[in-house]
């Protein structure tokens, strides 16, 4: 007699670059995956934009190829998303604006005027949110105030995911997750907060309804149904944001227990009970659930840092040349002869969460080379993951253990490199899609198919953990501070060359 067929939730990642939909079933195995891409438009420079009909389609499709390959019931949906987007509609639920993502950096003057002054930190503060261009609240700001009859027409501000939900169950709702990476939810009352909407120009009526990230939507709509293969009465779990999700992907739900992950960017953060931001503002506070939020900080140059060097130092090597590049580096030394790079190379974010800053070789000689030049770039990008480390100890918050993923994990060099620079042992899980995990893990408690999501620490597997070599952990903690100090002795020049910039030759697009 066979056994019976265990309960499957289809996790549904709506991420930059792609979706992804993967089921999993309640012992946390991955049963079928399917991903569709779409691309990250850029019309000007700082702009990082979509088109939310396209992400639609990949949604409905990524949904739709999994349904069919799996061949049996699914107990529900659970969505991830991409945190900080925003789209204006009309009275309709129609977009009047693409997806503003993340990555867009067009309001960083509104950005940093609010910074500024007083009631700048004290948002963040209250929020979770730092002031940055990557949120919503100053993105508002500059719509207002760059185009106020678009801004006028708006009824409604969503981001991805709430649009999504919109189309496939015709509910106009934003989870708490999502909702506290915008600046605009106060984080200890789970409600708009009335002087960031203030600020921002818009009224509680323009903004979803506030849910739980495992609210359960009654099903889909006739259309979503027919346009996925799912039954009309699919329950569908509202979800939150990637990051606080890669978290439970990763089995880092513990006090304590740091999940980092470097993919095209990178970030850190860690597990707390309780809301909270540092007094100097240098983390980000975002909910899971009512009783559990992660707290740290992410950075915009991860992986792209080896893709620009590629491109910029080693073009001979062509495309895909990862592999070629990490044994380049691996032949300069730990520290690379002194040789430092700030990779700001998409200005940055967290601990400093400032648009100014631009990428810079510090200590470069005659006798540096470009395996230099590359490796001084990935220990760049981990020493950059140490100051967000130092914040969030600083914001009063254990870290004893670090679980670390992305595509960085697949090269035993960065692996190595992560650990010495954090000065600690760094445990790789088993891989898999962490953000698509946590969200089936989520949808499975949601559901009550699971009793809490305390079970991910036990169903991910660590496959490695990697321990500092004391001699290189020295010298990284001998660079480390000038490695800080970088970043306040150059604001003066980011600040000249940005006032520079209208007179001198446009900076080259992004390849």
């Amino acid at each position: 007699m066979s056994e019976p067929l265990r309960a499957v939730v289809v996790g549904v990642d709506i991420g930059t670059t792609s979706t992804k939909a993967v089921a999993y079933d309640i012992d946390g195995n991955q049963l079928v995956h399917h991903s569709v891409g779409y691309p990250l438009d850029e019309p000007h420079p700082g702009w990082a934009e979509q088109d939310p009909h396209r992400i639609h389609r990949a949604v409905l499709e990524s949904i739709r190829r999994v349904v069919a390959e799996l061949g049996r019931p699914i107990a529900g949906l659970a969505f991830s998303t991409a945190m900080h987007s925003l789209i204006g509609l009309d009275a309709d639920g129609n977009p009047l604006t693409p997806s503003i993502t993340w990555a867009d950096s067009r309001a960083s003057r509104q950005a940093e005027r609010l910074r500024a002054v007083p009631s700048g930190l004290a948002l963040h503060r209250r929020t979770g949110t730092p002031v940055h261009p990557m949120a919503p609240l100053p993105k508002l700001l500059w719509l207002a105030e760059q185009d106020p009859q678009l801004f006028g027409r708006v009824a409604y501000w969503v981001g991805i995911k709430d649009w999504i939900l919109l189309r496939l169950c015709e509910a106009l709702v934003t989870d708490h997750s999502v909702a506290s990476a915008t600046g605009l939810m106060d984080i200890r009352q789970f409600s708009w907060d009335s002087e960031a909407l203030g600020v921002a120009g818009i009224t509680e009526e323009q903004l979803p309804e506030l849910v739980p990230t495992t609210t359960v939507l009654p099903g889909l709509t006739a259309e979503a149904a027919a346009a996925t293969g799912l039954p009309p009465d699919t329950k569908v779990v509202v979800g939150a944001g990637d990051g606080p999700l890669a978290n439970l992907g990763l089995g880092a739900v513990a006090p304590g227990v740091m999940a980092c992950s470097i993919g095209t960017s990178g970030a850190m953060r860690v597990m707390v009970e309780h809301p909270g931001v540092d007094p100097l503002g240098g983390v980000f506070c975002y909910a899971l659930t009512e009783q559990r939020w992660v707290v740290g900080g992410a950075i915009n140059n991860g992986g792209l840092v080896l893709d620009w060097a590629g491109d910029a130092l080693a073009p001979e090597l062509g495309e895909h040349a990862e592999q070629e590049l990490l044994a380049m580096a691996a032949e300069a030394p730990v520290g690379s002869g002194g040789l430092i790079m700030l990779p700001y190379l998409l200005s940055e974010r967290a601990p400093h969460w400032s648009a100014l800053p631009r990428g810079a070789y510090v200590g470069l000689t005659h006798g540096h080379r470009r395996a230099h030049l590359v490796r001084a770039g990935l220990e760049g990008v981990c020493q950059q993951l140490a100051l967000v480390l130092a914040s969030v100890r600083a914001a009063g918050n254990e870290v004893r253990e670090i679980r670390a993923s992305g595509g960085f994990a697949r090269s035993p060099l960065w692996r190595q490199m992560l650990a010495d620079v954090l000065g600690m042992p760094v445990r790789f899980p088993v891989e898999r899609e962490g953000s698509s995990f946590g969200a089936a893990l989520l949808g499975m408690e949601a559901l009550r198919l699971l009793a809490s999501v305390d079970v991910a620490a036990d169903l991910v597997h660590i496959e490695e953990t990697v321990r500092p070599d004391p001699a290189a952990a020295a010298t990284y903690a001998a660079l480390l501070p000038l490695f800080s100090q970088l970043y306040d002795a150059l604001v003066p020049t980011f600040t000249s060359l940005r006032r520079l910039a209208p007179g001198l030759p446009p900076e080259p697009p992004p390849q």
